[in-house]
């Protein structure tokens, strides 16, 4: 299932001000939440600006920093595979595992 499906199925309330950044794929998802951020698309009748080529960079080097960041979460099973164990502790184990993962990132292991 795309991403964008999963977020409008999801019923997810962010707040107003929250800014959601996105790949191509998530052009349309300013409809659903207005603070959001996508890269800038070429069509075959107008090719990107200057300007709008140095902010698909910018974006895209933000974008790389996070999915770097989910990587390192990924490398835990229980987020990987679908999760079988008590939904109550779900949110427990997330933060034990982004807390594990920036133990490593500091270098105070």
């Amino acid at each position: 299932m795309h991403d964008l499906t999963l977020f409008r199925q999801s019923g997810v309330r962010l707040h107003p001000e929250t800014a959601l950044i996105g790949d191509a794929g998530y052009q349309v998802i300013w409809r659903h939440h207005g603070h959001s951020i996508t890269p800038h698309k070429e069509t075959k009748a107008r090719s990107l600006t200057p300007e709008e080529r140095q902010e698909n960079r910018a974006l895209a080097s933000t974008r790389l920093r996070v999915e770097h960041v989910i990587r390192r979460l990924k490398i835990f099973r229980v987020l990987k595979d679908v999760y079988r164990h008590r939904r109550r502790r779900f949110s427990l184990r997330v933060n034990l595992i982004a807390a594990v993962c920036n133990h490593c990132l500091t270098g105070t292991a």
